[in-house]
């Protein structure tokens, strides 16, 4: 029996970004400008429009055109490369939220009936604290999960249950809720994280992006696209020749500018996706302030949730200063981008190496199966998804590795409680996070599962199987 830890657990479960790469100083100069300028602070001091702080509304947009939406023919005198004008995002496309989980309760409060509003699809493996949202939205028992391979979320599957759902509805159904011009209902929810899916890491291809967008329309589901690890990718494959991928640019397009642009563009006023933003991730999650991006239509709608019209845009004072981050300085540059290119990207490139080094070398030789590269040859969000020995269970790793000092993520979490014999129960599977610790724990974590699972494995006589 190994000897109790003395120390504090290595914690390689929790999805958090680590505090030392919080960008202080950038929030202390933002801080201290706003609150030197009462035309600023008075206005973050109060309620606030629905929708949100204007200026932050306006800067997110031009942010975000440049990120998704580049000119490559378009160069500033800094080197910073211009929105395309033609598909440049306005702020009438955005609403300011008090993050992605906040938002995606309002979201379900404002575009979905429990009555009229048939089922929730959610791409298996899932992201487990949301399963606990859609409950409360009044859908528990109607979760379906949806498995994914590697090209992301299983199209045909999900087109069966879909039409096995609309043979299913009466035609006399009426809505629990009452009309409101602001919204529509949806007759169907699909959620999904299509880059860097937590916990599997799988980027959803463009051809399944394009498919899963015409599916939506033709059964008038909504789609919410949790696009939170967006920003921070980096190339994997450095002994390629080929130049790699841009810093600051997407892998592959939003689902919500599929929506926008494909086969014409959205069959109504609303669209059929949202997506579903948030500076958790690369600010930190204290900071509770998020975007939701739409049609002009939805993000009015959404801004209409009886909570923000109570008590106006949620976390309005953090986003005077989440809007300082966003301006840009005297350079062409913005406190957000160089933190994401100069501190972001640089840290999680090295812990991802650290983990996949680790990984290979204390796990894979016990019989653990990684995750395969992608076929983009990027890394990005913060998890990998390990598939563990045969006959070891990932409860009882958990249990055994939480004694030995280290805590990681049970599959069997991201399994939606309903369960789906064609998604399985993950009872096989890991999650480990690079993000939280700091980069010599990351390594001596791993080392330590290593001796775990040997152990388990030992116990179960499987020695010299792998």
């Amino acid at each position: 029996m190994s000897p109790k830890p003395t120390t504090a657990p290595i914690n390689l479960s929790s999805g958090f970004p680590s505090p030392s790469l919080f960008p202080l100083q950038q929030l202390s100069h933002a801080t201290d400008t706003v609150l030197a300028t009462p035309s600023i602070w008075h206005e973050g001091m109060i309620y606030g429009p629905d929708e949100g702080h204007f200026p932050l509304r306006e800067n997110l947009a031009r942010w975000l055109s440049r990120f998704y939406h580049p000119d490559p023919t378009t160069t500033t005198a800094s080197g910073s490369v211009e929105s395309d004008p033609k598909i440049a995002i306005d702020a009438e496309r955005i609403c300011i939220t008090g993050g992605a989980s906040q938002n995606l309760a309002c979201l379900l409060q404002v575009f979905t009936d429990p009555v009229f509003t048939k089922n929730v699809f959610i791409v298996e493996p899932g992201y487990f604290l949301s399963f606990r949202v859609f409950e409360d939205a009044g859908f528990a028992g109607r979760l379906t999960g949806v498995p994914e391979d590697e090209g992301g979320v299983d199209i045909g599957f999900l087109e069966e249950r879909l039409q096995e759902d609309e043979r299913s509805i009466s035609p006399d159904i009426r809505p629990f809720k009452p009309p409101r011009p602001y919204r529509k209902l949806y007759r169907h929810i699909i959620y999904c994280v299509p880059t860097f899916s937590n916990p599997s890491g799988r980027i959803m291809s463009l051809p399944r992006r394009q498919a899963l967008v015409r599916l939506a329309r033709k059964y008038d589901a909504l789609i919410i696209a949790d696009d939170v690890y967006d920003f921070v990718h980096f190339p994997t494959d450095t002994s390629s020749a080929e130049t790699p991928l841009p810093p600051f640019r997407p892998i592959l397009p939003r689902l919500v500018d599929i929506d926008r642009t494909l086969d014409g563009g959205p069959v109504d006023r609303f669209g059929h996706c949202m997506s579903n933003g948030s500076f958790s991730k690369i600010v930190g999650p204290g900071c509770r302030v998020g975007w939701a991006e739409g049609t002009p239509a939805f993000a009015y709608g959404l801004s209409q949730a009886g909570s923000t019209r109570s008590g106006g845009a949620p976390s309005h004072m953090m986003s005077t200063f989440i809007n300082e981050m966003l301006g840009s300085g005297s350079d062409g540059a913005c406190a957000m981008t160089t933190h994401i290119l100069h501190t972001l990207i640089p840290a999680y490139a090295r812990r991802y190496a650290l983990l996949t080094s680790a990984v290979k070398q204390y796990l894979v030789p016990l019989g653990v199966l990684p995750s395969g590269e992608n076929e983009y040859h990027v890394g990005g969000g913060f998890f990998f998804w390990l598939q563990l020995p045969c006959s070891l269970t990932s409860t009882e790793v958990v249990t055994a590795a939480q004694q030995d000092g280290v805590v990681i993520g049970d599959g069997t979490l991201s399994a939606l409680p309903e369960g789906n014999p064609r998604c399985g129960t993950y009872e096989d599977m890991i999650r480990l996070c690079f993000a939280w610790v700091e980069e010599a724990q990351l390594v001596e974590g791993v080392r330590i599962l290593g001796g775990t699972i040997e152990r388990l494995v030992e116990h179960k006589g499987m020695a010299g199987k792998f």
